[in-house]
């Protein structure tokens, strides 16, 4: 260890002696309206002596040795000072064989350089999940010339206020940490950070007459706090214990923590007026609104912002918050999200209370909001500063016809895509919308583009989507789709291979290529929807057909099982073939299940029940396949709820939490009022024990309704669901089962059903 330490300093004093001589000034970003003449190669590189650096590269360092360990000593990591008052970033890569130096303007900007250096150059990929870094030649390959890169804007924001609760809220800092690496490598700047935030509510509204035993009564447990902080329930799944408060702050200031050492932004939740119940009765002159329900949940009350004591409330929020979570200067917050009601406030005035009273405790502070349904209204921003509020707009690739300027009347925005809703497993997104959109918004004239905004419920389910929508920041020009996809197939597996390209050509043709107008996710499964020979979709809002061509999948299918065996062995080449195989499997049940119900209906008992019998072999299959990655496992999800519990009962409370989230989401109310299944994901341990046993319990009341003459019985599906999210059962936490062998299995299959009468 102490040798590891001495080699450690060695490397940092040798980076800042490097830079105090050979610093250099990298180019403004050139604006994308102003065409290039000859003369200027998109690339050019401007060099200028500038004094020494302005920041540590050791955080950027040890996020190097962590992605690469092997590797890490043979890049030179150089600190180049932004111009005074400049937040533009850039970096420069160049290098012979086995010395590669980067510069950068902040030690994540480095981190993307690397990024780039590994994809264009080195040709291997670092995904969210899956990577090919073990085909790194021992002497990493040199760089042609110098090469640079400016981000076109700058707000590169990640993070969906849902992300905690269906990533996954009971990670380790280890876990929190490798996303921050990877959001570095690709270069986002900005991370909502909710973790921990229930520690600043507990210690505010204890100074306003509550107990911290109410206060951790009102708290819901961690996987569903993402929609208590939006205003939209509260409790549920608790009461979270003291241990479990302060753990989780502790948490979260290492993650904020983490991404200032980068020199990233973590954006913190703000306040805009949750209160627990009871609130005006105990602090006299306050004026709360009743804001009713949410899909069966019981709305917490919001205090009028402009009433007299919102802004002691609001002072003493962001004093705790930053006493315990450090300083930022970009804050997360919705006023009214998803049906809250303004009752007799006027919202002008409201939104204007809520900016001063930030404004006041952080000035020059941003107040971030979601660009989603109305929201933000008209009226909300007549009454704030529109130049210190940034939409992250989570619809630019879902609808047509968009004019962010006209209807945010010129506030800045960022350009922004939720591909996934709840965690589902499927593959897709609508990169075309992407492609066309955001250069061509970035360059109209009077545009109000300042970034991009990587929204998805769920990260790290789509990586060929996160490395593609986080590559239109550092691009000058247009990308092409196919030339892009061509490109990712080769750096994918670290290798050119005809059946990869070709296997990444169908998927770009097919679930990679959906259409804007309606939707901005792929279609579910309806092997994970609740059973029904109706049935078109799992999650109550997700699209109802198919977004794509189903055959593009299974022809994917069929090209990456004939890839080299030497590219066979990477992490990504395994990952995709179970997602690739898995979302092959689950489009079939598409077609199946319009047989099945054909069959019932006609009462043709044999047909049906051979049909019945293809659908549960698949079942099984998928439940083998999946099996057989620790990414698509229930187990380690489960483990670690239970890991964060104190004693006995808090860790059966928080399993729950954990499981109810992937389930029934709620109480039978809300559950049955549309949450149910929201979260749907084709993981080993829900296929086995939850998805396949409630087809097969259907399937068998209908197989004896046709031989009786009956009615099926009827099956209180909520009772199931709850029984399995109050369960105790253990789950592996390592995949079994050989991957290629199981993805053959799933193409034979769908062959043999393809072929059947």
């Amino acid at each position: 260890m102490g040798s590891h330490l001495v080699l450690r300093c060695r490397r940092t004093l040798a980076v800042v002696a490097l830079a105090a001589t050979t610093a250099l000034a990298l180019p403004a970003t050139p604006t994308p309206a102003t065409p290039r003449t000859p003369a200027t190669p998109a690339l050019a590189f401007t060099t200028t002596p500038t004094r020494a650096a302005a920041f540590d590269t050791a955080p950027a360092r040890d996020a190097l040795e962590r992605l690469l360990p092997s590797r890490a000593a043979q890049f030179t990591l150089v600190p180049v000072p932004r111009a005074p008052g400049s937040k533009e970033d850039s970096f420069a890569v160049s290098g012979r064989a086995g010395a590669i130096v980067v510069r950068g303007t902040s030690p994540a900007t480095l981190l993307t350089g690397v990024g780039w250096y590994l994809e264009h150059v080195a040709g291997v990929d670092i995904g969210w999940p899956g990577d090919s870094i073990g085909r790194l030649p021992a002497t990493l390959p040199a760089v042609e010339g110098e090469v640079t890169r400016s981000a076109s804007v700058p707000h590169r924001y990640a993070l969906n206020d849902t992300d905690e609760g269906y990533s996954g809220a009971y990670r380790d800092f280890a876990s929190y940490q490798r996303d921050i690496d990877l959001l570095a490598l690709h270069g986002v700047n900005e991370v909502f950070v909710p973790t921990g935030a229930e520690y600043t509510y507990q210690e505010t509204f204890r100074q306003f007459g509550y107990t911290e035993a109410e206060l951790r009564a009102w708290i819901p447990g961690p996987a569903h706090q993402g929609w208590w902080l939006l205003q939209n329930l509260s409790g549920f799944a608790g009461p979270v214990s003291r241990q479990l408060v302060d753990a989780r702050a502790e948490l979260g200031r290492q993650i904020a923590d983490r991404l200032r050492a980068l020199g990233m932004t973590p954006v913190l939740p703000g306040y805009f007026g949750t209160v627990p119940p009871g609130f005006a009765d105990r602090n006299p002159g306050a004026v709360t609104v009743p804001q009713g329900s949410w899909v069966g949940f019981a709305r917490p009350d919001w205090l009028d912002p402009t009433g007299p004591v919102f802004d002691r409330v609001a002072a003493t929020y962001y004093r705790v918050q930053q006493e315990r979570f450090g300083a930022t200067d970009m804050f997360k917050m919705d006023l009214l999200h998803e049906g809250g009601s303004a009752g007799a406030v006027d919202v002008p005035s409201a939104a204007g209370a809520v900016q001063r009273a930030l404004e006041s405790a952080h000035p020059g502070a941003v107040w971030v909001m979601l660009g989603w349904q109305n929201n933000p209204s008209a009226a909300l921003l007549e009454g704030v500063d529109r130049g210190r509020v940034l939409v992250v707009d989570g619809l630019s690739d879902r609808y047509e016809n968009l004019d962010r300027e006209t209807r945010w009347g010129g506030t800045p925005y960022a350009f922004g895509t939720i591909p996934n809703f709840g965690g589902h497993s499927s593959l897709g997104a609508n990169t075309g919308a992407w492609l066309s959109r955001f250069h061509a918004w970035l360059a109209k004239p009077g545009s109000a583009l300042r970034g991009i905004a990587y929204l998805p419920e769920a990260t790290g389910v789509s990586p060929a989507a996160f490395d593609l929508f986080t590559e239109l920041a550092w691009r000058p020009e247009p990308i092409d789709q196919a030339a892009w996809f061509a490109g990712y197939a080769a750096r994918r597996y670290g290798g050119e291979d005809p059946h990869a390209s070709a296997a990444w050509e169908q998927l770009r043709l097919g679930p990679y290529s959906m259409p804007s107008g309606s939707w901005s996710e792929p279609q579910d499964s309806l092997f994970t929807a609740r059973p029904s020979l109706t049935a078109v979709r799992a999650a109550r809002w997700s699209p109802s057909t198919m977004r794509y061509d189903a055959a593009t999948v299974e022809r994917a299918l069929a090209e990456l099982l004939q890839v080299a065996p030497a590219l066979r062995t990477t992490d990504a080449y395994r990952y995709d073939l179970v997602d690739v195989a898995r979302q092959a499997l689950t489009n079939r049940s598409r077609a199946l299940l319009p047989r099945i119900r054909a069959a019932y209906e006609a009462k043709q008992l044999t047909t049906f029940r051979a049909l019945v019998g293809e659908w549960n072999a698949d079942m099984e299959l998928l439940g083998r396949l999946v099996g057989s990655d620790r990414r698509f496992l229930v187990g380690p999800w489960l483990a670690d709820a239970r890991s964060w519990g104190a004693d006995a009962a808090e860790r059966d409370r928080l399993e729950y939490d954990a499981r109810s989230i992937l389930t029934t989401w709620g109480d039978r109310v809300p559950s049955e009022g549309g949450l149910r299944d929201y979260a749907n994901r084709e993981w080993s341990g829900l296929v086995q024990d939850l998805y396949g046993p409630r087809w097969r319990t259907y399937f068998a009341g209908l197989d004896r309704a046709l031989v009786d003459g009956t009615a099926p019985a009827a099956t209180d599906w909520f009772a199931v669901d709850d029984a399995w999210a109050r369960g105790h059962a253990t789950y592996p936490t390592r995949p079994t089962g050989d991957p290629v062998a199981l993805a053959g299995e799933v193409l034979a299959a769908l062959r043999a059903g393809s072929s059947a009468v």
